[in-house]
């Protein structure tokens, strides 16, 4: 099969997005695909045809994530817009486009809207379920329609701090503090006192005009990944200092994962059900993952994630391997659940 990955893109989780391609892009060829892996915003040069670059054992580049995220400011503003050379039609070469972009441009629904209008094939959920889960404001709304359990908001849209501390003072401390369509934990921040609270509208302002804030739970956080209609096991996430933030995701060793969680078979059911649900409400398609906190009262989903990471460290495959797929098989499953999808 003829595959482009695609993957970059100018959103803060840049770095995330590159391992995840290149580690997508070098099983797939492994396993015998035709493969070029596309750094979404700097493009491709080519020497041939779209068509004959799939022919070509072009370079897939190695890339580690580092523990703070990149600077993208070069990526916007430019003549040519999000798509570097060739990058289209390098995709409408292809029989199916990996989508292996992390936020932004690559979950909000953007990218998947501009493929279906081209006729392009593409892994994962279309457009309008992906705007849903990336704009977590939006998903709660939907959580709270169909009765998911998720913890108590405040959604900001540009108050003053002191307005805003008035707002959510009914939440108290500690609170969850994030803007509202960012991935991979940027800007999120735990306040436990006023003077955290305002730091951290103030780190979360730096992202984005509309934020969250959350009653914090205080418990165990488990992530269910979903792939076509199957639910993998639960994975526990216990990060060795502070709480899951960006660092504690991508770094080797910062965080202890285990899967399968070491949970009672009522509370697996409580989150395969409930992951299942928050799928179906959001109108998700082909695998997603969605995060919970737990504690004595029971499972608050907290968001899902429509394009969850293949990094070395990453959840997805982790559960996919308890369940007895090896990572390419989750890559083939993702693809052919994709492919059965009619795109409206």
């Amino acid at each position: 099969m003829k595959i482009a990955v695609i993957c970059g893109g100018r959103s803060k989780e840049r770095d995330v997005s590159l391992s995840t391609g290149t580690k997508v892009a070098t099983e797939l060829r492994a396993a015998g695909h035709k493969v070029v892996y596309i750094d979404a915003c700097e493009g491709i040069e080519l020497d041939c045809t779209p068509e004959e670059a799939f022919e070509k054992m072009l370079p897939i580049p190695a890339h580690k994530v580092s523990s703070t995220a990149p600077d993208v400011r070069k990526y916007f503003d430019r003549p040519e817009g999000f798509f570097g050379k060739n990058v289209l039609a390098i995709c409408q070469a292809a029989d199916i486009v990996f989508n292996a972009l992390h936020g932004d441009e690559g979950e909000n629904g953007k990218l998947q809207a501009t493929f279906d209008l081209l006729n392009i094939r593409y892994t994962g959920s279309g457009a309008q379920g992906c705007l849903l889960a990336m704009n977590k404001s939006l998903s709660k709304m939907v959580f709270h329609a169909h009765d998911i359990p998720t913890p108590e908001e405040a959604i900001l849209h540009g108050e003053s701090v002191d307005e805003a501390i008035k707002k959510c003072a009914w939440l108290g401390y500690p609170c969850v503090v994030k803007p509202a369509s960012l991935g991979s934990s940027v800007g999120v921040s735990i306040a436990h006192n006023e003077a955290e609270f305002r730091d951290a509208l103030e780190e979360a302002a730096e992202f984005e005009d509309v934020i969250i804030v959350e009653k914090y739970i205080k418990g165990r956080e488990f992530s269910v990944g979903i792939v076509g209609d199957k639910v993998l096991p639960a994975i526990e996430i216990i990060p060795k200092e502070g709480f899951y933030d960006y660092k504690n995701k991508y770094q080797p060793g910062a965080t202890l994962e285990i899967c399968p969680a070491q949970i009672s078979p009522h509370l697996a059911s409580e989150m395969a059900k409930n992951a299942m649900a928050v799928f179906k409400a959001l109108g998700l398609a082909a695998y997603s993952r969605v995060d919970f906190m737990v504690d004595e009262t029971g499972a608050y989903a907290l968001e899902a994630n429509t394009y969850p990471g293949m990094t070395p460290t990453s959840l997805l495959p982790q559960e996919a391997a308890a369940a007895g797929m090896s990572f390419i098989g989750l890559l083939e499953t993702i693809i052919a659940e994709s492919m059965k999808i009619e795109r409206n």
